[in-house]
């Protein structure tokens, strides 16, 4: 239990887009909230985005942060099971609490995200209601707990559960970043009988067959929708994910299915989606294009067994660790991919 009546934490200001270190008071954990002390937070694109303006934040002031693993500090009232002590990754998501649909988790029409919505992990502490933890088992490495909560949950869900993804499909993967390699692994941990990245970057095209991607494709240099036809003798994906948030690549995405073929966007930007294809064709194919956002408690408790049992590996994914005082370098670093990261996290 933290006696500590301050903290740091790295604050962020909408009104002129300044990120900075500050101290601020330790928040207190309300009925069915838990206080978890921070020892891993990653850095999203879309933390980026948010601090550059490419996506809004609702709050004047806020810390950004909700890729957070830690140990739990304090629990308030009303909460089962949880105790100090325990070390947790917190899934970053919460219902608002006042629309019609609110009783149903999956059903708010208007969900909210921490460090968007609410204070975020960038910080020593952060408060969390009870429903949104996942213990992280023992052997585990907090790191790699922390980045599931967004950089390896996303993916999984939007491959396994929105796109179905079944043993024996064919795969493509748009964007081989943070989020994109995570999905070439879920796609080979889930059975895909070829799996076929693209991306831009030679360095990331690299990274792909690392991860188990079969072929690794840069469309500035290959026909891709060409190059895809000859690799599965002419029949199309059974499912691509695009995880960049760039349309002229969900747009490829789109185009590289074969019939009944899914494509998830994944990746998220202010870009409108715009497919090229014409309605006829798309129509005769039966094919689909999926929007997609988050997950679910129960992937985040899968994605934890996966790593105790050893069955899915996250060594290589967390490219830094870097101190709080460095936050602002990380998110440069990020946004300007220097070095090539997957994840750079922070430990407050």
């Amino acid at each position: 239990m933290t006696t500590a009546t301050t903290m740091r934490a790295a604050r962020f200001s909408r009104a002129d887009r300044r990120l900075g270190v500050e101290e601020v008071p330790v928040p207190q954990p309300g009925p069915g909230e838990v206080l978890v002390r921070i020892e891993a937070c990653g850095i999203c694109l879309s933390d980026v985005h948010m601090i550059d303006g490419s996506i809004d934040c609702p709050l004047e002031e806020v810390t950004p942060g909700h890729e957070p693993a830690g140990t739990i500090a304090r629990v308030g009232t009303e909460v089962p099971y949880w105790q100090p002590g325990q070390r947790v990754v917190i899934a970053p998501g919460r219902a608002c609490g006042s629309c019609r649909h609110c009783g149903d988790p999956l059903g708010c029409l208007a969900p909210q995200t921490m460090g968007q919505n609410w204070d975020g992990a960038w910080a020593e502490y952060v408060i969390a209601p009870f429903a949104t933890l996942v213990e992280v088992p023992d052997g585990v490495p907090i790191e790699q707990a922390a980045i599931c909560a967004d950089a390896v949950a996303t993916p999984f869900s939007g491959l396994v559960e929105r796109g179905g993804l079944r043993p024996g499909e064919t795969v493509g993967v748009w964007g081989v970043g943070g989020l994109g390699v995570h999905a070439v692994q879920i796609a080979r941990l889930a059975g895909a009988s070829l799996i076929i990245a693209v991306d831009t970057l030679d360095a990331a095209c690299r990274r792909a067959l690392e991860a188990g991607a079969d072929h690794a494709l840069n469309p500035d240099t290959v026909d891709v929708p060409v190059e895809v036809g000859r690799l599965t003798d002419g029949e199309g994906l059974d499912l691509t994910a695009e995880l960049s948030g760039v349309n002229s690549a969900l747009d490829q995405a789109a185009t590289c299915l074969g019939r009944y073929g899914r494509a998830v966007a994944i990746g998220m930007s202010p870009d409108p989606i715009q497919l090229t294809q014409n309605t006829i064709f798309f129509g005769y194919c039966n094919r689909s294009v999926l929007g997609h956002d988050g997950y679910t408690r129960r992937h985040l408790t899968q994605l934890m067994r996966l790593l105790a049992s050893g069955r899915f590996d996250l060594s290589r994914s967390i490219s830094e660790v870097l101190p709080l005082e460095e936050i602002t370098q990380g998110v440069e670093r990020l946004r300007t991919k220097e070095g090539n990261p997957v994840r750079i996290v922070v430990k407050p």
